[in-house]
């Protein structure tokens, strides 16, 4: 992994997107590179209903309540920052595929993202971002899955939600996610 300058991560404060930005910490702690968690955003209604009615106010506060979401997913990915890792977090207003292509620029950088659950539904209704930056960035990129005992939606939500789970069932599934992941 040596060679990396800069660890970006995209980051919505979604459940989905704390393992995404757990792994990259820890990449850019063990590499002891910067931290850039980003997170893009758009106005309510998209940027068309924006620009029918501008406010400066509006736009104020919209970009003030994208920054409180990533310190909310930075706390709740970690409780404030780990010591030792240095992050830089960036608020961009804009569609989250083209903001993460942007500002992972350069070859030396890596590009983490989550890569959310894989049902057919689910890849065609959302899963656009990380196939944006997989198929458009300039630099590496690596797909962080969703953890293994995160909620579940759909068809088989009910018998997950429902099945006995021991705690010892738990952690063994917690630590071989851990292990699969740092290798």
């Amino acid at each position: 992994m040596s060679g990396v300058r800069r660890v970006i991560v995209g980051t919505n404060g979604s459940p989905g997107s704390l393992p995404a930005l757990r792994y990259a910490g820890r990449l850019a702690q063990r590499e002891d590179v910067l931290l850039v968690a980003v997170h893009a955003w758009i106005p309510p209604g998209g940027d068309l209903a924006e620009r029918r009615y501008p406010s400066l106010e509006m736009r104020r506060l919209w970009a003030e309540a994208a920054r409180e979401r990533l310190d909310e997913a930075i706390d709740a990915a970690w409780a404030g920052i780990p010591a030792g890792l240095d992050v830089q977090p960036v608020v961009v207003r804009g569609e989250a595929g083209p903001v993460l292509v942007d500002v992972a620029s350069a070859e030396e950088d890596l590009l983490v993202v989550g890569a959310g659950r894989r049902s057919r539904l689910v890849r065609i209704r959302r899963g656009r971002v990380s196939r944006y930056c997989l198929a458009r960035a300039r630099c590496p990129v690596m797909a962080v899955p969703p953890a293994a005992l995160a909620p579940r939606k759909g068809l088989h939500a009910w018998r997950f939600r429902h099945r006995e789970l021991t705690v010892e069932q738990a952690m063994a599934e917690s630590v071989g996610a851990e292990l699969g992941r740092d290798r």
